[in-house]
């Protein structure tokens, strides 16, 4: 009989290009094991997948219908064929540490009560330049503090339990690039959440700033958030979620009119010790 993997990750792909085949190898390259790899195409119309041809190792599985239904639904497909205790999301362009499964898995292990655990990430630009930081918060209580604003759990880093997981699942309507902000801010309540403080992950973040599409991403945001709030009756959250949205909607009018990059992170120098491991992951995956 087939061995069970203790971790099934997702990894669902859309026209990843050149980025696709980095993403492959930095899991492959993981120094935990156990585990299996969905890669789900979402009906790509480039090379990417030729890119990875030669990259033969049993623990992938690449599922490809030819249709484009949505990051969200490819999400619960992924759910739906996972096995084992654990499931974990990657993006198409990031880049995981190979101590990455290996941390989550011992944390996840030791503290049971934990539903799902992230982690510090750098950023990264699309030629693989060092940017700065992703926002970090560490234990639930600081996560969760602002439920108005959104919630720092780098979505691409996420593991935590299955069954968490298939008991929420995420909402098929939900948008592209706001799913994962619905999910927590629907299963917060009754969760525990937990960002490990060490960087094991570098996070890809583009340049331009698309105003029309960021303000649709705030529109949804914010309905979805005055939704929850009236469904719970906190109605003097939508007060704050209303301040925030204009906040935030406002700082990105002016950073396009500014001809500003888009900077939904921490623009800053990178510690040398950061950019030095940053560098030695970089290296064993284009050896």
């Amino acid at each position: 009989m087939q061995k069970i993997p203790l971790v099934t990750v997702a990894m669902p792909v859309y026209n990843a290009g050149k980025h696709l085949r980095m993403a492959v190898l930095s899991i492959v390259g993981q120094t935990f094991t156990d585990w299996n790899l969905l890669i789900i195409d979402d009906g790509s119309t480039d090379d990417a997948f030729e890119r990875i041809k030669d990259i033969q190792d049993e623990r992938i599985e690449i599922i490809r219908d030819g249709l484009n239904k949505g990051l969200a639904k490819r999400l619960n497909e992924s759910i739906d064929l996972a096995k084992g205790k654990y499931f974990a999301r990657m993006d198409q362009d990031d880049i995981s540490y190979p101590e990455r499964f290996k941390k989550q898995i011992e944390y996840l292990e030791a503290h049971s009560d934990i539903d799902l655990v992230a982690l510090r990430a750098v950023t990264i630009s699309d030629n693989g330049g060092l940017v700065g930081y992703l926002p970090y918060a560490e234990t639930h209580s600081l996560i969760c503090a602002k439920p108005w604003s959104g919630f720092y759990m780098p979505h691409p880093t996420w593991m935590g339990k299955l069954s968490w997981f298939r008991h929420y699942y995420y909402s098929n309507d939900a948008p592209y690039f706001c799913e994962d902000q619905e999910l927590l801010l629907r299963s917060y309540r009754t969760s525990l959440f937990y960002n490990i403080p060490e960087i094991l992950f570098a996070y890809r973040v583009r340049k331009e700033i698309n105003l029309k599409k960021i303000l649709n991403i705030r529109k949804t945001v914010l309905f979805f958030q005055v939704k929850y709030c009236v469904s719970r009756c906190d109605l003097h959250y939508i007060f704050l979620v209303l301040l925030s949205f204009i906040a935030k909607a406002f700082k990105d009018i002016f950073d396009s009119l500014n001809r500003k990059d888009y900077s939904p992170h921490k623009k800053c120098v990178v510690s040398n010790r950061d950019a030095d491991e940053y560098q030695i992951v970089i290296k064993d995956l284009c050896f």
